[in-house]
């Protein structure tokens, strides 16, 4: 089995190149590969398999070519990943499955179809304009912490910290725990302080999250995307632009009325062969 490992401010893949969906990959094989001491070491998994030949994919093979597979780090699934499908899009590109030619090039998701432009280092994704609609809270290390419920194609919980409370200083070898009943799912959970003010946009976030199936990671796409969203409402703002600081690197959020575009470095480190 061929590997490439990828990353996107530090999320980072293990992405298998699959066209035909021929490859017998389960929780536990995803599990295995994910880990950091017996195995390759990732965040989450991403197939590269062709929507036409994935259940999940094909009722949108008439849009996109290339079906992006994400699972989480312990072999579950998940119904999208912003960092992820960035990374996707580089490795389609730099191995020659696809080629934007000028356009916005079609990657389809559990989540729906998303788009991305490549420009220079950057690329950016489109994804469904995230979705404010609940509040609720984040309990950790004794502390109640409340936040928004969000929902960006898969389910989020951001919880802006009081002053007196540094973000560095959370505990974030635990999962946070949070109402079952507002995310039956589970949640991945965003921890957020502000910053000083960044030219060419609206707000500045720093953040740190504990994603689902995957512990506390460097960066989370849809969470700077929830992050960005509940920014710019709090400003009183419907669109705009936020720069979202993650222990990875700097990712920018542009909301726009019907989309959020995710822009960032996605870069591939290595190539290999996996021993059965």
């Amino acid at each position: 089995m061929e590997f490439t490992k990828g990353h996107g401010t530090g999320n980072d893949f293990v992405i298998l190149p699959d066209p035909d969906g021929t490859l017998d990959l389960t929780p536990e094989r995803v599990a295995a590969l994910c880990d950091r001491r017996r195995g390759l070491g990732a965040d989450g998994v991403l197939r590269v398999v062709r929507a036409a030949k994935h259940p999940e994919g094909a009722g949108q093979a008439g849009e996109a070519e290339w079906f992006m597979d994400y699972w989480n780090a312990d072999g579950s699934f998940a119904e999208m990943c912003g960092n992820g499908a960035r990374v996707f899009v580089r490795y389609l590109l730099d191995t020659g499955l696809a080629t934007p030619a000028g356009r916005a090039l079609p990657v389809a998701t559990r989540a729906g179809v998303v788009r991305a432009l490549v420009v220079g280092d950057e690329i950016s994704v489109e994804m469904r304009r995230p979705r404010v609609y609940d509040t609720s809270a984040a309990s950790l290390g004794g502390l109640t912490l409340p936040g928004a419920a969000v929902d960006v194609g898969n389910p989020h919980l951001v919880c802006a910290l009081p002053a007196g409370l540094e973000l560095p200083a959370l505990d974030l070898t635990r999962a946070p725990g949070f109402d079952p009943a507002v995310f039956p799912a589970g949640v991945n959970v965003e921890f957020t302080a502000p910053a000083e003010p960044v030219d060419g946009t609206d707000a500045h976030v720093l953040m740190r999250v504990y994603e689902r199936g995957s512990a506390e990671t460097l960066s989370c796409g849809t969470g700077a995307c929830a992050v960005g969203a509940v920014a710019l409402r709090d400003a009183g703002l419907d669109t705009g632009s936020v720069a979202v600081d993650v222990p990875g690197g700097r990712l920018t959020v542009r909301l726009t009325e019907d989309s959020c575009w995710l822009t960032g470095p996605a870069t591939l480190v290595a190539t290999g062969t996996l021993h059965p």
